[in-house]
Order: C-alpha cells, then sequence, then structure tokens
C-alpha cells in the first residue's frame, strides 16, 4: 500500500508541473524532465544499445514532449507516456539511420579491481544477450523489467495487448535464458536499477510420466 501511494504521489507531482508547464511555468518542465530524466536515458539505452544514439534520442524525446505537452490526456500516468514517447524516439532514430545494438556505457574506475571486473564482464554478457534479442523481445524486457513498469503499462507505451507484451518477455526471457545459461539462476532481472541481472530461466517441461 505505500509504493502504491508512494507512485500515487509521484504521479500527481508530475502532474502538477505537466501543468504548471502548460500554464506558463518555465521551469516546470526542467523538473519534470529531471525527476525521470535516469530512467529516460536507461530505456534509451537498452533500446539502442549505443550511448550517443541513446543521449541523442532522449534529446529528441524530451523536445518532442515539450512541444506536445498539451496532446497529454491523463489517461496513463506522466512516467507511461514519457516512455512511450521515448520508445518512439527511439526507434525513429534506429529507422533513420539503421543503429544496430552495441554495448553500453562504460563502467566507472572500479574500486576493487578484481570485483569490479568480474561485475564488468558480466554486465557486458548480459548486455550482448540483451542487444542480440529482436527488437520488440527486448523493448518489452526493458520496460518491464529493467524500468519497472507494468504489463498494462508497457502496452501503452508500446501501443499493443498486454498478453502480447507478455508473450514477448517470455520469449525474450527465455532467449536470454539460454544465452546466459552459464550464469546463475538465482540473479533476477526484475531490479530496474541493476542492469547486470539475469532472468531466471524458465521450468523445462518434464517428460509424460513424470521425472524418472
Amino acid at each position: 500500500m505505500r509504493s502504491v501511494t508512494a507512485s500515487g504521489d509521484q504521479d500527481a507531482q508530475d502532474r502538477a508541473l505537466l501543468a504548471a508547464h502548460l500554464d506558463g511555468d518555465p521551469r516546470a518542465f526542467d523538473d519534470l524532465v529531471r525527476r525521470h530524466r535516469q530512467r529516460m536515458w536507461a530505456l534509451a539505452l537498452r533500446t539502442l544499445g549505443e550511448p550517443e544514439e541513446a543521449s541523442d534520442a532522449v534529446q529528441d524525446a524530451c523536445v518532442s514532449a515539450f512541444r506536445g505537452a498539451g496532446s497529454y490526456r491523463g489517461d496513463a500516468r506522466v512516467t507511461t507516456w514519457l516512455h512511450r514517447i521515448v520508445v518512439n524516439a527511439c526507434l525513429d532514430r534506429a529507422r533513420r539511420k539503421a543503429v544496430r545494438p552495441t554495448v553500453p556505457l562504460p563502467e566507472q574506475p572500479p574500486a576493487d579491481p578484481r570485483d569490479r571486473y568480474a561485475e564488468r564482464e558480466t554486465r557486458l554478457e548480459v548486455e550482448r544477450a540483451l542487444a542480440a534479442l529482436p527488437e520488440e523481445q527486448r523493448l518489452a524486457i526493458a520496460l518491464v523489467d529493467l524500468q519497472g513498469l507494468s504489463v498494462e503499462e508497457a502496452a501503452t507505451v508500446l501501443g499493443v495487448p498486454g498478453g502480447t507484451v507478455k508473450s514477448r518477455c517470455f520469449r525474450g526471457r527465455a532467449r536470454l535464458a539460454v544465452s546466459l545459461s552459464f550464469m546463475r539462476e538465482d540473479v533476477t532481472l526484475r531490479n530496474p536499477d541493476d542492469p547486470s541481472a539475469v532472468p531466471p530461466v524458465p521450468p523445462q517441461p518434464q517428460p509424460e510420466g513424470g521425472p524418472t
């Protein structure tokens, strides 16, 4: 209940900032973007896989959101509306420049070189596996597993039914489970702030008659 309330409070603040922007407040939109820029950037990077392209896509999205703020109808959370704009900006750039996913941002200098090196290698393996997914599966996983959106919110962002999002996530997770089968299976992909996490391996079907 607390998390739902916090989410509702955040959306109310977002809506207030958007309304203030439409009323002419020169700082309201910047304040709104600052609240969401990190998540917008993470989504763009997961979608495009290239830091410079992701940065440009976020910039494109901010311009689109600034100009199109009056089109927000209030039927979804403001963060969902922003995610939709980011996804569209990413897809537009990908179509225009035929962007192919690559390895994302380099790590910061490690505090413990040995541990951080292992973490970096793990993260790069996960990034490569994500980049190899079909675009529709990568987007679904980025929104649901990495950004923490609900299936319904992801469906709104992508403009597809919720069942389609579930199917894309399932197929994408299955592909990742195969690609990353050498990694520990107790690490999950559900934490949107942990880009190095790996999805659980889906249960394997048992042969008829049960296990021997």
